[in-house]
């Protein structure tokens, strides 16, 4: 009697996402557990068992999945083996066959290749396929050289298509099952796309959207779950969500979280541009909606995403006609009329959420609404990782770095920041091609390379969208440009870099990090210096204001652009917001005349409901520049808002000479020239006048001669004799007063938050005597 067939051994795992950098790999991560019962090695093959069958290549786990049940598959993997993150799969041993012949297409619409069969040996070689599979060009898990003959050794260093990830649909392969490419193999690629048998569309899975792990788990849990398994919630007995509305700056990724998330839950995908649907006649936009809601409707399990939802539901109150309001009508019923239990969920995208009818945004309608803000630096890496997956990078350059570095880039910015960088490389490549032959050579490919600098260079003209109207050039000023204010520099470290680069130490102590700083001091004294530093050497996104950019003459716009200034630099935190002269934008409340304009006070009640109200500063700080801190609102400048007042003196001999250390580095000098006879010559110099004497002193070595090839002491006694310091004594006395009536000023403010009776009187005597005083010291110093 013939023996029994053995009965396969099987194992059945709960399907979950694999990381970003692993997308396109076509491995499987899989329990140690479930590797030893089924027989496996790492490298060896599996099929995986959905609605489809495919095959993976078999790894170890994460460390954090050790004891879990579960299989770690990439968005490729899952669309191939028909199952969604959470759905179970089977998972068996396969038998694989070197395939005779392959035949791939391009996986995407609109999207012509020309590629040899050399190149896609190279990417795919020892890889599984199944027939109707969709695989990537870029990031395939290799096997070692040592496996495939020589001739094939020297292809796996490059990969087949340099700038970019595309991906290919295997449209035969032979013979039937599971199949690898081997030298043997023959390679077909078809130029044009062909339509798969599958209903899954693979053009974007979650894989390929980084920093958004907390967005798309939120999202998940509202679209996904009711369109896959609305049994559910009949068993509970409510409704599912109807709508969801994603708000956030531009090119976040709101519409391709949209596409995702239809893709990953096999859902019928409806666009709606905003705009589109308007029409010229009577009811016809109102018609077009309805339409769309129908097809949507017979096309359950759907997802019907709007995009630029503000342009078609503005708020009824503030438009004036009335062809938007029978919109926003029309839009309300259709959500309202949503049966509960057809398969159909409303996604809408915007950027400006205020803008739409407050009737839309209720339970019912937009159940919740997702805020995709800024990805922060992790996200920007995961990002980064996405964009470059196709991309040959050279040793120098450093992923982590780059996302350090690129404060405030949204997706969209990433995206350009590494076209831009492919295109630098292209360029360097130009000189080495014939454009008249038509075709590139392969060794000119195969040498193409980006590099760091490359991605330097894009960085010159790649601008952060969502710094964009409020982006100045990044500083450059480092702790070490900086000489004589050790004291300051110090109190700025302690107060603005350690907090924004280890918050999570001032969390574990409960200590609040400081909200703001106001230096104040002579003119020059080099307080915007120190604010550059401080946002250089913190990595932070750095804006500065103008008195005159955020005063307008029509009422209440300042306190807009105020407002406007705050929520954006929130966006982009980590910020540091330099305001230079504060006092011209911050006076005391009722310093002024009868008869002038009050804009500046409530300028003042706008930062202070800013810097200390209802909502947050999280990672932003606010520095404040000043040589007349007198004229300051006291209210300000007290602990919670301003809490450091740091006074910026003229520096020390010591500190004079390390600033002339510095502002002759690139000066040839005499080898007469000493440095510390000029420091104990300037005294009451600042940092700017020291800045203006070595400028003198080599423009006296030219006059002295054009060929000079050295600035001598004789030049700087030339030079000591046209400058002068900028600080008196009659200065210095000052500043030494007031620095000790800020503070009893800022503690004058009583609880009501009313000025002490008489408090402003001693400022507004002070500023009529100053103006009355022929020997001023606020006009012969140069405080201004």
């Amino acid at each position: 009697m013939a023996d029994a067939p053995v009965k396969e051994k099987q194992v059945k795992l709960q399907v979950a996402n694999a990381r970003a950098e692993e997308s396109g790999g076509g491995i499987a991560r899989i329990p140690r557990a479930a590797m030893a019962e089924l027989g496996v090695t790492e490298g060896d093959v599996i099929q995986l068992s959905g609605k489809r069958v495919t095959a993976s290549r078999v790894m170890a786990p994460y460390p954090e999945d050790e004891g879990l049940e579960v299989v770690r598959l990439d968005g490729l993997q899952r669309a191939n083996a028909g199952a969604g993150a959470g759905d179970m799969v089977v998972l068996s041993r396969a038998e694989t066959r070197p395939a005779t012949r392959v035949v791939f297409a391009p996986a995407q619409e609109n999207l012509r290749l020309q590629g040899s069969a050399i190149a896609l040996k190279r990417s795919f070689f020892g890889r599984p396929l199944v027939a109707g599979d969709t695989v990537a060009t870029a990031g395939q898990q290799r096997v070692s050289a040592g496996d495939m003959p020589p001739q094939l050794r020297q292809m796996l260093n490059a990969p087949a298509y340099a700038l970019a990830e595309v991906r290919l649909s295997v449209v035969s392969a032979s013979p039937k099952g599971v199949v690898y490419i081997d030298e043997n193999t023959e390679v077909e690629l078809l130029p044009e796309y062909q339509e798969p048998q599958e209903t899954r569309r693979t053009d974007v899975t979650y894989d390929d959207l980084g920093g958004l792990g907390e967005t798309i788990d939120q999202l998940r849990e509202m679209v996904e779950l009711p369109l896959r398994y609305p049994e559910l919630f009949r068993r509970l007995g409510v409704d599912p969500p109807r709508g969801v509305l994603l708000h956030g700056p531009p090119g976040t990724g709101k519409t391709r979280l949209a596409r995702a998330v239809a893709n990953e839950s096999e859902a019928q995908f409806f666009l709606i541009n905003g705009p589109e649907i308007m029409g010229s006649a009577y009811g016809e936009s109102e018609k077009r909606l309805r339409d769309v809601f129908e097809q949507a409707a017979k096309a359950a399990p759907s997802i019907l995403f709007i995009d630029e939802i503000d342009s078609i539901a503005p708020k009824r109150g503030q438009v004036q006609g009335e062809a938007e309001k029978r919109l926003v009508a029309q839009l309300l019923t259709l959500m309202d009329g949503l049966e509960p239990r057809t398969n159909l969920v409303v996604i809408a995208a915007t950027n400006r959420p205020d803008a739409i009818d407050e009737a839309l945004r209720r339970p019912g309608r937009f159940d919740r609404e997702i805020v995709i803000g800024v990805p922060d630096e992790s996200g920007r890496r995961e990002i980064l990782g996405i964009h470059t997956r196709g991309m040959p990078l050279a040793e120098d350059v450093d992923l982590a770095e780059l996302s350090r570095t690129t404060f405030g880039f949204v997706g969209a910015d990433m995206a350009a920041l590494t076209r831009e960088a492919a295109i630098e490389a292209v360029r360097r490549i130009m000189p080495k091609l014939n454009l008249s032959e038509g075709t590139i050579p392969p060794e000119v490919l195969d040498e193409l390379r980006v590099t760091r600098e490359d991605f330097n260079n894009a960085l010159k003209r790649v601008q952060p969208s969502a710094m964009r109207e409020v982006m100045v050039q990044a500083p450059k000023t480092r702790w070490s440009d900086i000489g004589g204010l050790d004291a300051a520099r110090g109190k700025m470290i302690e107060g603005i870099e350690l907090p924004l680069k280890h918050p999570d130490a001032f969390r574990r102590l409960g200590i609040r990090p400081a909200k703001g700083f106001l230096l104040y001091g002579p003119p020059g004294t080099g307080k915007t210096l120190l604010a550059k530093a401080a946002a250089r050497e913190s990595d932070a996104n750095f804006i500065a204001i103008k008195s005159s950019d955020l005063l307008s003459k029509w009422y209440g716009e300042s306190e807009q652009q105020i407002a406007r200034l705050f929520a954006r630099a929130r966006a982009v935190a980590p910020t540091i917001i330099f305001i230079d002269e504060l006092d011209s934008l911050v006076p005391a409340r009722g310093s002024g005349t009868a008869g002038e304009p009050q804009v500046t006070e409530r300028v003042v009640n706008t930062i202070l409901a800013e810097m200390d109200g209802i909502e947050e500063m999280q990672s932003v700080v606010v520095i404040g520049a000043t040589n007349r801190p007198n004229l300051i609102d006291p209210a300000l400048l007290r602990p919670g808002r301003l809490d450091e007042l740091i006074y910026v003196t003229v520096p020390d001999a010591k500190g004079r000479k390390r600033i002339l250390e510095i502002h002759t580095m690139k000066m040839p000098l005499g080898s007469d020239v000493d440095l510390d006879a000029l420091a104990a010559r300037t005294e009451r110099f600042t940092g700017a006048d020291l800045e203006d004497l070595v400028r003198r002193a080599g423009l006296a070595a030219l006059k002295r001669s054009m060929t000079s090839e050295s600035v001598t002491m004789e030049d700087f006694e030339t030079a000591l004799k046209d400058t002068r310091a900028s600080v008196t004594e009659a200065m210095e006395r000052d500043y030494e007063k007031i620095q000790g009536e800020i503070k009893q000023q800022a503690m004058s403010v009583n609880p009501i938050g009313f000025f002490a009776p008489g408090m402003l009187k001693p400022v507004r005597e002070q500023k009529h005597a100053d103006e009355a005083r022929g020997e001023s010291v606020f006009k012969s110093g140069g405080i201004t």
